[in-house]
């Protein structure tokens, strides 16, 4: 009797513990949301009182007028083939960018001697403003979406090399010689070692260069294009229509929002992943 009272005291103590904390959790996403929402709103009617009043409507439009904007490209659809235009540059060169720069950052960060030979090059060509490069991009790949992806993928590709470079050489070297004592070969350490223990500065790399993605695609078409988001601002900024100019930076923010986010749920995952394989 004893002992099933003590197991009774006890589990429910134990499993409510965890659904308490949860709970918490959640409160306290929703009161941020709340208080994120509150803010925006304040922004937005700070913005709509100032426009006419304190600022020409003309110099920063106004909310609702860029709201209408929006809502008339999006019924006749006329945004949809810009959105998806730099779209597909941002995620080719995001991905591009991200596997060279990562298969390099462990590559140089396991091997000593080539990245002691490499570290000038790169560091050199690191400090080169990347934008100086568009107009080379853009004769070299001519003036279709590849000089976009291109100038993406570079902006993307040092971001994440630096990163995966610097949580490679953070790795615990009396871990990998652990392991190495355990006869096991190279690859093995560096699969189940290596990698895992500097995934943190991977994800890190990749969330820091979602929105320079974004950047590098839409500098891109500001340059030389006919279609994306960048184009548009260009367009409208060419006609003087600041209403179209503040839409067009609206669909920007909420991509960037929309990407970001993505790569949150693909790191959630996997530290899930790797929780549970451990």
């Amino acid at each position: 009797m004893s002992t099933n009272a003590g197991t009774s005291d006890i589990a429910p103590a134990g499993s409510t513990r965890p659904s308490r904390k949860r709970r918490l959790d959640e409160m306290s996403n929703q009161q941020l949301l709340v208080w994120q929402f509150g803010l925006a709103f304040f922004i937005l009617a700070c913005w709509q009182a100032a426009s006419g009043r304190l600022v020409d409507n003309f110099f920063i439009s106004n909310p609702l007028d860029v709201a209408v904007r929006l809502w008339e490209w999006t019924i006749t659809g006329y945004i949809f083939p810009h959105l998806w235009v730099t779209f597909y540059e941002t995620i080719a060169g995001f991905v591009l960018g991200s596997l060279i720069g990562a298969l390099l950052g462990i590559w140089l960060g396991v091997s000593h001697f080539m990245s002691r030979l490499l570290n000038p090059f790169l560091f050199a060509f690191y400090a080169l403003p990347k934008i100086a490069l568009a107009p080379l991009l853009v004769l070299w790949f001519g003036l279709g979406l590849e000089s976009k992806i291109a100038l993406s993928t570079v902006i993307v590709f040092f971001l994440v090399f630096y990163n995966t470079f610097t949580g490679v050489r953070e790795v615990d070297q009396d871990m990998i010689d652990t392991v190495r004592l355990m006869k096991a070969r190279p690859y093995q350490v560096l699969i189940h070692v290596v990698i895992p223990s500097a995934m943190s500065w991977i994800f890190a790399g990749l969330k820091i260069s979602v929105p320079y993605a974004l950047i590098g695609a839409i500098v891109g078409e500001l340059i030389a294009a006919n279609q994306g988001l960048g184009y548009l601002v260009q367009r409208m900024g060419a006609d003087f229509d600041t209403t179209g100019v503040f839409a067009v930076l609206v669909v920007i923010g909420l991509l960037a929002i929309v990407l970001n986010h993505i790569v949150e749920v693909i790191q959630v995952r996997q530290q899930r992943w790797k929780i549970i394989s451990h």
